[in-house]
């Protein structure tokens, strides 16, 4: 039902804003984009809980058990707290505009429905199938790793493809049994991964105090021997420098995910109010749980470490300081995490392309569902791109995931600025047309907050690739830069063959297919927030 979200509420304090232009006619002018409301059959079955552990449980990953070693390595302990701090202002700044814009209209396709609709249809199709490519990439890199760390008690390259035929198998009975069942298994794995961050934090500082059985009071010495900070490519203070923008790839990597928040929301309940409080969480945890974690195993590991790029960082803490049973604990947690990470990305995967197809973006045969309201024509063919794990029997496990992360990474980055190139549009459309949304969240750092995620995206992508011009490797050259061409001929091509152009903002539909408030059942939105003070009667 088309309505305008404002018009619901006579009691709010905001007056009733101006509509905006007829949907029809604006979309008989760029008939490239089609939201098909017809085909759009999921149903909302996801609950608060469900949406706030998705967030975690496709955030922490093993970006951070696994890929934080190899940060740590080629910056220090210092650099990787730098880096880490960076991006996650960029990360950020990006969470506040696509939670914005999920709460304003919690539809099945999201971010590159409002994309589409607000930037470009020929930007939305482009941006669609790189996140379809970049959720898809991820789920074989997420079992790659997962088998390096069954490495950690059986070290026999033979049995590699028995553990990723297993893990496959398990991805496609979650995935195929209902949004109901992924739900409850990601609650299950969200909540082993937040014991298991705390335990390795907490644990890490009693290490760190000399409370290991070794009783050695580490503290910062790691700091000040081998040193804050690592030189790569180049000696003295521009190789640490040059260490730093070689790290940002595999951290952006470890922070990035967080797009599921928008993207489960057209099967939550009280999509708006579950969004706002997700985006709300995902914060802290880029605040406690990564921050944290650097700091710690900054603590625990020296930088000079051998091989501390092909093992997880936690394990080898604890190892080294002589505690026996736990590492294999954490190991088998870590493991059970990678598994959650997989099966995330088996989701997200799949709401793209029936975002897609419901967009007429994609092939019809995407919107195919069950009559419990699951996409599983979509879900089989995103669980098909776990078979690439495979290529681990005869390639190491270190090099494919290098690989997959450099792959997977650049599509993020590019997600990362096409998003909030689009909320630009989005706030200053909603600004030109004088609707004020009400109930919705809106961070006070607006616009600016896009503008920065823009600017260092952009820089990102740059210098993603920039250990390659050291030493060459054409392997890792085109896995750093062969998204960049790959979205631009989609985009061109899609806007050669359908002549779509970006509307005026005057123009922009805020309108069609956003259900109110009260349909989504987040009509508690509407009551004004009385400030704690006043309630108490002070001010």
């Amino acid at each position: 039902m088309a309505v305008d979200l404002q018009a619901s509420a006579p009691s709010s304090p905001f007056p009733s804003p101006p509509l905006s232009p007829v949907p029809e006619k604006i979309l008989a002018n760029n008939n490239a984009f089609q939201y098909q409301g017809d085909l759009d059959k999921v149903k909302r079955q996801l609950g608060r809980q469900h949406i706030q552990m998705i967030a975690i449980a496709g955030c922490i990953g093993t970006g951070l058990f696994f890929g934080l070693g190899e940060i740590l390595a080629l910056t220090g302990p210092l650099g990787a707290l730098l880096v880490y701090l960076h991006v996650s202002t960029v990360v950020y700044a990006t969470i506040m505009s696509i939670g914005e814009m999920g709460a304003f209209a919690p539809i099945s396709g999201s971010v590159i429905h409002y994309v589409a609709r607000w930037l470009d249809p020929a930007a939305g199709f482009a941006l669609g199938w790189n996140y379809c490519y970049y959720a898809a990439i991820a789920i074989p890199l997420e079992i790659t790793a997962l088998t390096a760390f069954v490495s950690f008690w059986d070290s026999n390259p033979n049995h590699t493809a028995i553990y990723v035929a297993a893990t496959v198998v398990g991805l496609f009975i979650i995935n195929l049994f209902g949004v109901r069942w992924f739900g409850n298994s990601e609650v299950v794995f969200a909540t082993l991964k937040i014991l298991l961050a705390i335990t390795l934090i907490i644990g890490g500082l009693v290490i760190s105090l000399g409370g290991g059985p070794n009783h050695d009071r580490i503290g910062f010495r790691y700091w000040k021997d081998p040193g804050p900070m690592v030189s790569t490519l180049e000696p003295g203070a521009a190789g640490r420098f040059l260490g730093l923008l070689v790290a940002i790839v595999p951290a952006a990597y470890s922070v990035s995910g967080f797009e599921l928040i928008a993207i489960g929301a057209a099967e939550s309940v009280q999509p708006r109010t579950n969004i706002i409080r997700a985006m709300k969480f995902v914060v802290f945890r880029l605040v406690f749980f990564f921050l944290c974690s650097v700091i710690i195993v900054g603590m625990l590991i020296p930088s000079n470490y051998p091989d501390l790029s092909s093992l997880s960082p936690f394990v080898l803490a604890f190892e080294l300081a002589g505690v026996k049973v736990l590492p294999s604990i954490i190991n088998a947690i870590i493991i059970l995490s990678a598994y959650s990470s997989a099966n995330t990305c088996v989701f997200t995967a799949s709401r793209i392309l029936y975002g897609l197809a419901v967009q007429k973006q994609g092939p019809k045969i995407f919107t195919t569902c069950t009559q419990s309201g699951l996409p599983w024509v979509a879900v089989v063919v995103a669980g098909m791109f776990s078979l690439l794990a495979f290529m681990t029997v005869s390639a190491g496990a270190s090099t494919v995931f290098n690989w997959f992360v450099s792959l997977s990474t650049m599509c993020g980055l590019i997600g990362w600025t096409v998003i909030n190139i689009t909320y630009l549009r989005y706030y200053y459309g909603l600004k030109l047309h004088g609707i004020v949304p009400r109930g919705i969240y809106r961070s006070p750092l607006q616009p600016y907050a896009a503008m920065w995620a823009i600017f260092w995206s952009i820089f990102y992508i740059l210098i993603s690739g920039i250990s390659v011009f050291w030493t060459f490797s054409a392997s890792s050259f085109i896995a750093s830069y062969i998204n960049l061409p790959v979205i631009l001929c989609l985009y061109v091509g899609y806007k050669v063959y359908h002549k779509t152009k970006m509307q005026p903002l005057a123009e922009l539909d805020f309108i069609s297919h956003i259900p109110t408030l009260e349909e989504t059942g987040d009509e508690a939105l509407l009551l004004e927030k009385v400030p704690l003070l006043q309630q108490m009667g002070i001010v």
